[in-house]
């Protein structure tokens, strides 16, 4: 399987899907358009050595090991469809579409200032954003193009960032809507 390809696609006739090509091999078919045809004989060598399922078409049986060397990379758990696939594009991404709507919102908002307090609640909206891609990963099991990386890296990444993203926001100077201490006195440990 490689770019462009996807597990519900079909493999060639007499190959399996995740099998690797062999170099001279066109659309499931061995040699040029200009070979010869195979020979009887060996047809008959190779259907020989078949035996108890032990080779087919004169390759061993596949092995159940992992492959040495990596071919392709797996699709992240829950990167599947979030609709079935007769329903439109966006209808399939709703999870991504919704946290990218949500942050594109507030950096609307940051950029426009319309109000007070405009960029605090802008940065709020990008942070929460960040927090409800994270409940999306956590608890719909099939969340599209939001699946990144492993379920555990996504809800860890996405968590945090955005909870450190609100929290900077209701910090931020002047008039903080969150006093922590600790943090006045970092600063005044640091610039004196």
């Amino acid at each position: 399987m490689g770019a462009g390809t996807s597990p519900a696609d079909p493999a060639p006739v007499g190959r399996a899907a995740d099998e690797p090509r062999e170099p001279d091999e066109r659309d499931g078919t061995a040699g040029t358009a200009g070979s010869a045809p195979p020979d009887p004989a060996t047809a008959a060598t190779d259907t020989d050595t078949a035996t108890d399922g032990a080779a087919t078409g004169g390759r061993p049986r596949r092995s159940r090991r992992f492959p040495r060397f990596t071919r392709d990379t797996a699709r992240p758990e829950g990167g599947g469809r979030a609709a079935s696939g007769d329903a439109p594009a966006p209808a399939r991404q709703w999870p991504l579409l919704t946290v990218l709507g949500a942050a594109g919102l507030g950096l609307l908002i940051v950029v426009l200032d319309p109000f007070d307090q405009a960029f605090r609640i802008g940065t709020i909206l990008i942070g929460g954003a960040l927090i409800s891609g994270a409940v999306l990963r956590w608890v719909v099991p099939s969340v599209g193009m939001l699946a990144v990386r492993s379920r555990f890296t996504d809800l860890v990444t996405y968590g945090l960032m955005g909870t450190l993203i609100v929290l900077l926001a209701l910090v931020a100077q002047p008039a903080p809507w969150l006093d922590v201490p600790i943090l006045e006195d970092a600063v005044r440990f640091t610039i004196r």
